[in-house]
């Protein structure tokens, strides 16, 4: 099999700036140095013409183009904007009231920069391989879902009077395979430079993916997930993949509680059981996180304090509904590693239970909560109102497929990328495709 390529989203603006570094090429005429497009009419206005969409080649594999202001950390506490440089063709489209810049290239060149994005150059040889194979199986597995639906959109979203029960996926992204951002993969082009390592990761696995029972892999990954790995079906539709099953985070992977009863995910938040990821090693949290994730420095255990004035402006402003005064944030159901699925939010003008684990994770922050896997502590209560909420976690993002601090330190212990591999995904094989 040829290898594939992938077309990546990487911003949309009304108005975009880029410089193309060498000579590329639209319509057979050669494209060089600083552009602009933006927005008229519905169509994108470049050099006094308008085009339904633009496409520019490189001349030769060496040559990139540079985009400016790209938005990074879309929603995350470390949002920020760059200059960006990629390496194969640019596409623009109009999409709505804005031009998107698509990035086309090969998939190993894609993942070149996708492992030096979501991991530091200190990372080890074994944790960096592990990465490229969930991470090419997982956009493959992507790749083949848009083909099997065809234009038809998932249901991610069940509103009734009592519940509001969303889910976020990919569901958005039909004009392109994945988006850059950790919606997706963080991808950043050659922004970072890559180093040699993550150059050696990716050629030892090159064309290598997780499949299971003849499919590929829908290979997830999250930075810690607290001491237990979580199921699929908590986060989005509910179907379970037999690979992304509950275990836990050690050698001993069938021991742990039963977290989606209260009192015990109460105790696991509480405690600090052992567990790959259970680390504060500096060194070994570096090979995972780059310098803006490390401005968080809580990963296993965290909390989180409200004031009731804080949470009920908060909730309003981030639903759009109008609670009153907060009495309660009541657990509804979790999953197996302690992760809420379902939320009720009960307030003096409003009860609402809200679900899956990304929009309670939304709801109750600025950008987003660690994770769902908390407990709350309801404080200073005055006529039934309490006056402070203490949220306390475990673990950080949906916690489904590797645990990429847990994965670092299975490395630092000696075992190899397929044996990290197979702790996480338990029962699947891994083939080579191209």
């Amino acid at each position: 099999m040829k290898e594939p390529s992938v077309t990546v989203g990487i911003m949309s603006e009304k108005e975009i700036c880029f410089a193309f570094n060498g000579t590329y090429i639209h319509d057979n005429r050669p494209v060089e140095g600083e552009q602009k497009v933006h927005l008229e009419q519905g169509k994108i206005e470049w050099n006094g013409k308008c085009f339904d969409q633009l496409v520019f080649a490189p001349q030769c594999d060496e040559n990139s183009f540079c985009l400016k202001g790209v938005t990074i950390g879309v929603k995350f506490h470390w949002e920020r904007k760059e200059d960006q440089v990629f390496k194969g063709s640019l596409k623009l489209i109009v999409e709505g009231d804005r031009i998107t810049a698509i990035n086309e290239l090969s998939i190993e060149e894609y993942l070149l920069s996708v492992i030096s994005s979501e991991m530091s150059a200190t990372a080890s040889l074994e944790l960096l391989k592990s990465h490229a194979v969930i991470s090419r199986s997982w956009l493959l597995a992507q790749i083949q879902k848009n083909k099997e639906l065809e234009g038809e959109k998932p249901v991610s979203l069940i509103r009734t009077d009592s519940e509001l029960i969303r889910w976020y996926d990919r569901e958005d992204h039909d004009k392109f395979d994945v988006c850059a951002d950790d919606h997706c993969q963080r991808y950043q082009g050659i922004t970072r430079a890559s180093t040699e390592i993550v150059a050696r990761a990716i050629q030892a696995t090159r064309g290598e993916i997780l499949t299971y029972d003849g499919k590929i892999c829908d290979a997830r990954f999250s930075k810690c997930c607290g001491g237990v790995v979580e199921e699929f079906a908590t986060c989005w539709e509910n179907i379970n993949h037999p690979y992304l099953v509950p275990l836990r985070d050690s050698r001993d992977e069938n021991n742990f509680p039963d977290l989606r009863d209260e009192e015990s995910a109460r105790t696991w938040i509480y405690a600090s059981p052992d567990a790959f990821c259970n680390t504060t090693d500096k060194r070994i949290l570096s090979q995972v996180l780059n310098n803006y994730d490390q401005e968080t420095t809580d990963f296993y255990r965290w909390s989180v304090s409200y004031t009731q004035q804080e949470l009920s402006d908060l909730i309003r402003e981030k639903s759009g509904i109008d609670f009153g005064e907060i009495i309660d944030l009541k657990p509804i159901e979790r999953g197996r590693s302690g992760r809420l699925i379902r939320l009720q939010i009960v307030g003096t003008k409003q009860i609402l239970t809200i679900g899956k684990e990304l929009e309670i994770r939304r709801t109750l922050s600025p950008s987003h909560l660690y994770s769902s896997a908390f407990v709350v502590e309801r404080e200073e209560i005055v006529d039934g109102i309490p006056q402070r909420f203490v949220l306390r976690g475990a673990g950080w993002g949906h916690g489904v497929g590797l645990c990429q601090i847990g994965a670092a330190v299975m490395g630092e212990q000696g075992f190899s990328y397929r044996e990290i591999l197979l702790h996480y995904f338990v029962g699947a094989t891994i083939e080579k495709l191209y």
